[in-house]
């Protein structure tokens, strides 16, 4: 029996030697090769913007794999939520700017330290692959606000919490067909609204009986233009319209420092979709905005920098230029944000990889190779010179600074419909007081 136990006994130890103290790989050697497959959705982006960065990634991590898995706006969203209810979903996926407080209970937010897994080759002589465990700080809110644009810590924290990280920041600017600004005698782009007005009275052609031969401008309606709820509201932040209060309910429309800005904000978005104003341009009956304009039906449109390929593309003969979005003769800029971050599921197992892998990525040097690759405007404030003299992008990068944004509710769809519904009921002749409720209430029910 003593001999049974001592050679059992032998035998344990000779293993705990062979596999410790003997060369056998130790626990951060065992993690550090243990392969991680960290699956990535995005919408937009395909793998070939990402592809640098996951080589980049993989080189100092080996056992790191991809999976990268690009969906359809149409469908992003619901097959997002669709997969994360199953349990199938991604470790990392994208979120816009005005989703992110409706995912929060599905994040994983970014923890204040991560331990990661560093192999490398040390020694002089004698090369040998070393494993170390890494435990770094990530990125804290003052390093936030110190490497991006303001509104990206405006949104992305929530409960002293980080929960994403943008790769690139786009914002509204106007288009507009140079050649109609030049038949109409306009020498410069507008910069300011009245400015704006008085382009539009100039290139606006009507028939006999108020017809819209050639529009001056897309905007006015809802429906049919592109991103009319962003327009609106970008109208109301220069206006100094609070949209939201305290609490993230929408006000609007209600009386503020003794008048109603959001209201008035209203009237002016819909003189130039009413046949009755000097403004008078653009109705309900018009094509989408985007068509209208590569059609060369209206001299200006609102868009954002991810327009600017696809007006190349089809419309490649006509003279499109981009300038600013005008602002209003003697007040504060402000710009409208719209991004996507990205962000960690709360059901991941791979939690600190994906948070790693984001850092990493939106890090200047990366987050310059993925901007270069996109075509797209930068988040952080340390890549601003670098792409200031691009001919198309420097328009969109000098308004980031000023870029704001507002908190959509948990469903941001819904809010931004609530606005477009709103326009269209006050083109239809309904009582603004009564039509601004409506809206609001739409809006304050998915808080």
């Amino acid at each position: 029996m003593f001999l049974q136990r001592f050679g059992l006994w032998l035998l344990l130890l000779t293993i705990i030697f062979t596999t410790t103290g003997c060369g056998g790989p130790s626990a951060v050697e065992i993690e550090g090769n243990k392969p991680v497959k960290i699956k990535i959705w995005r919408t937009f982006d395909g793998p070939d913007t990402f592809e640098d960065i996951m080589m980049a990634y993989q080189k100092i991590h080996p056992n790191v794999s991809f999976d990268y898995k690009r969906l359809r706006i149409e469908e992003y969203e619901n097959e997002l939520i669709q997969a994360l209810a199953r349990g199938t979903g991604p470790d990392i996926f994208s979120l816009h700017n005005t989703w992110i407080f409706g995912y929060t209970d599905l994040i994983a937010p970014l923890p204040s330290t991560v331990s990661i897994p560093f192999t490398q080759i040390k020694g002089t002589i004698k090369k040998e692959k070393v494993t170390e465990l890494q435990k770094r700080k990530t990125t804290s809110i003052q390093e936030l606000k110190k490497n991006y644009v303001d509104v990206v810590s405006e949104d992305v924290v929530k409960n002293e919490k980080i929960y994403g990280l943008p790769l690139a920041l786009d914002t509204l600017a106007l288009y507009y067909n140079s050649e109609l600004l030049n038949a109409a005698g306009i020498a410069n782009p507008p910069q300011t609204w009245s400015a704006f007005q008085e382009a539009v009275k100039k290139i606006t052609r009507l028939d006999i009986v108020g017809n819209i031969l050639q529009s001056g401008a897309a905007i006015g309606t809802g429906k049919n233009i592109e991103r009319a709820s962003d327009l609106l509201s970008v109208l109301m932040l220069q206006s100094g319209t609070e949209i939201t209060g305290s609490q993230g309910q929408a006000i609007f429309g209600t009386e503020q420092n003794g008048r109603t800005p959001g209201m008035d904000t209203m009237r002016f978005y819909t003189d130039f979709a009413n046949p009755l104003k000097e403004v008078y341009t653009w109705n309900q009956e018009q094509p989408n905005s985007f068509d209208a304009f590569v059609s060369g039906k209206t001299a200006f449109f609102f868009g954002y920098a991810y327009h600017l390929p696809l007006l190349k593309t089809q419309a490649p003969k006509l003279d499109i230029r981009v300038t600013a979005l005008p602002q209003i003769e003697g007040s504060r800029v402000v710009n409208f944000a719209n991004y996507w971050v990205e962000t960690v599921s709360k059901a991941s197992p791979n939690q600190k990889w994906a948070w790693d892998f984001i850092e990493f990525a939106t890090s200047k040097d990366r987050a310059k190779t993925y901007l270069e690759k996109s075509g797209k405007p930068t988040a952080r404030r340390d890549l601003i010179s670098s792409q200031i003299e691009e001919e198309y992008l420097s328009v969109f990068v000098n308004q980031i600074l000023t870029a704001k944004s507002w908190y959509h509710g948990k469903n941001a769809p819904v809010a931004e419909q609530a606005l477009i519904d709103l326009i269209d009921e006050i083109l239809s002749g309904s009582p603004y007081q009564e039509a601004f409720s409506r809206a609001q209430n739409k809006i304050n029910q998915t808080l």
